[in-house]
Formats: C-alpha cells, structure tokens, sequence
C-alpha cells in the first residue's frame, strides 16, 4: 500500500492553475480581486511582482506578465444577477451565466415521426454498455429528445451523483427495474415496471442498481442538456422534503400498483395520471392510456383530434394500435412503436387490440387546444 498512499499523497499536494497573460500586473490584480472578488493566494517577487496566483469559484488562476498573447476567457456560474460579459484590463473575457434563469430553448421544429422497434437500425450501443433507440433522430430542431433504453445485463450500475439542467425530464420504466436515490426523497427505492419518475431541474440523484433486461423511456427538454457530477452531496442525504420545489418543478415517484385510472380525452378510453401536470404546474403532462373494451365497441365512429401545443408523443407499451393521420397510409402501431404528432394534424385511434397501452407525454399539459372531429 505504501506506493499507491505515495501517489494519492502526491495527487493531493498537486495543484493545477489556469495561466492568463497580461502586459502589467497591478491594474489587473484590482480587477479580479475587487470586481470578481479572487482572493490573493501568492504574488512575487515582492520588489516588483510579475506573477500572481488568485482563487475563487473553484479555480486557481495565474497572471503572468508577458506569458503568451492569449489572454483566455472565463465562463463564471452566479445566481440571480442575470447574463453579463465584461472584459478585464489584459483582455481576458469574463462571461457570467445566471444559473437562476430558465434553460435557455431551441427554436421548435416539429415534424411527424414514426418509429418503429423492428427497424434495421433500431439499436445502438451507448455509454457502459447500454443499447438506445432515439425516438425522435431529428430532435424537433434540437428541443425535445425520447430515447428508448435497455441494459442488458443487471447488477450495480457505474453511476455517480449528478444532476441535469433541464426544462424537464421524466423516466418511464418500460420494464425490470432499477434502485434509484433523490436528493431530500429519503431511503433508495425501486422503480419498477409501469412506474414513473419526475426528475426536477438539478435535483441530486443517481442509479444504483438494475434488473437484467431493464427497459425505460426516458423524454426530455432541451435535447441537449448540461449534466453535472455533484462532489458536495451524498446520497440519500439527511434532509427529507416531499414538498421541496426545484425550480418550480416537484419531484415525482408515481407507483403503477397504487394509481387509479380516470376518463381519458376520447370515449372509450381511460388512463393513469402520471401527476407530471401537477408538479411542473402544467408544462408537461403523462399519461398511460388503454381502452375500455365495453365503452369503445359502443362507439360508432373513430374520434380523431388536432392540437396546437409543443409536443404530443406516444409510446405503445402494449398490444397494437390502428391509427390514422392525416395525409398517411393507416399506421399499424406494434409494442415499442412510438409516434411523435406535430400541430394542426388530425390524428386517431381507428381500431385496438384489447390489451392495448400506451404512454402519452404532451405539451402543455391542459391541451386546452384540442380539437375534435368524426371520421
């Protein structure tokens, strides 16, 4: 053991310093100490300094005089004192970021998308080993993503507490299971086949073991999201706090076995609320939607809906769906299949199979604009 004490030891008195070069030492000195407020940790030589090593925000930052010709910039996270730029004497940019403002949106490009499980290239392997699907390859201009994810093999998953600056995120476990910790949710716990997570803006969490064959649908907002390893925070942590708020958002567990069904939008059908609605104050809203077989064979005629919302996905869980959209060929939709529907298009269920389920994520959550028509 005593080699490998020796590097960690060596590990732990080096130290690593981001160099920045400037024609005159004190004009910039002031700078960073009085207006970013860096803290002095050396500076020499004493009769006329030419180098001086500041810290704060978790760097270590060392002006030289006549380094380089670079002067560098620096990216400075704050909250609450909004998006700024300015400039320091040696012209190093400094570019603050709010991190209390909202994640900032690409411009929504909504197309229809059909995905179908039985394609050639359905798969692809990612990161430790997991396979993926990307339900929506065109992102909708880089807004919205659905991946759907499957780890082969179960055991402890390589994972560490992070967190996600997201507009929102929600996990749907397809199938298996997997052993999940939250930040201020109390014990780890399992998800399992039908339930649902919420995962609010930069709440803690991390995965913590999976069942073999685990399967999740996981959609987000942007595609592309900042994820951060969190070093402060163990899990679970000693705070609990079911009620906290995340940037307006409240994490949810909803457990499958313990939600009742209530009516769906279309006769004949009703669903499982996920209570995403709820704790995103209505920005997304999920359910999982199957028929009642009694209901739907007294219904004459298909009901079919257009909207002029964000974002409508769907998800076939189970059995088959016959489904209509204007200007397609009758899609014959198969477990694993998902469809994403644009605004302004009609759109329905012509015929199901019994067993049929399927998730349902939209934006906003009211779908206030909906409007219906008969075939």
């Amino acid at each position: 053991m005593a080699k490998k004490d020796s590097t960690y030891q060596q590990a732990e008195l080096a130290k690593a310093e981001v160099i920045l070069s400037c024609i005159e030492l004190t004009e910039n000195l002031e700078f960073f100490t009085n207006e970013l407020a860096f803290k002095i940790e050396t500076i020499f030589p004493a009769d006329n300094p030419k180098v001086t090593v500041l810290i704060g925000y978790g760097l270590r930052l060392r002006l030289q005089v006549g380094v380089n010709d670079n002067p560098g910039q620096l990216r400075i996270e704050r909250f609450g004192q909004g998006n700024q730029s300015i400039i320091a004497p040696n012209g190093t940019k400094i570019e603050f970021v709010d991190i209390s403002l909202p994640v900032p949106l690409p411009a929504n490009q909504p197309i229809l998308v059909v995905n179908r499980i039985a394609s050639e290239n359905a798969w692809q392997v990612g990161r430790a080993g997991m396979r993926y699907r990307d339900l929506i390859p065109e992102r909708q201009g880089g807004r919205f993503i659905a991946s759907h994810i499957h780890i082969p093999n179960g055991g402890p998953v390589p994972d560490y507490v992070h967190y996600h600056k997201i507009r929102f995120q929600l996990i749907y476990c397809y199938k298996g299971w997997a052993k999940l910790v939250y930040q201020d949710q109390g014990e780890p716990f399992y998800l399992k086949a039908g339930d649902c997570v919420l995962q609010p803006p930069q709440i803690r969490h991390r995965v913590l073991e999976s069942s073999e064959g685990l399967e999740v649908v996981e959609v987000g907002c942007p595609a592309e999201h900042e994820t951060y390893a969190e070093h402060e925070m163990t899990l679970p942590n000693a705070i609990v706090d079911t009620g906290k708020e995340y940037f307006a958002q409240q994490f949810v567990h909803h457990i499958a076995q313990e939600s009742a069904r209530e009516p769906w939008r279309i006769k004949g059908f009703h669903a499982r609320n996920l209570g995403i609605g709820k704790a995103t104050l209505g920005i997304v809203g999920a359910y999982v939607v199957s028929p009642i077989i009694d209901i739907l064979r007294e219904s004459a005629e298909p009901t079919l809906l257009k909207h002029d919302e964000e974002f409508l996905f769907l998800f076939i869980l189970k059995g088959g769906l016959e489904f209509f959209i204007d200007g397609q060929e009758t899609l014959n939709l198969k477990e694993g299949d998902s469809v994403t529907i644009p605004a302004g298009l009609f759109h329905g269920i012509l015929s199901c199979s019994n067993d049929a389920e399927f998730l349902e994520v939209r934006l906003s959550d009211d779908f206030s604009s909906i409007k219906i028509k008969h075939q």
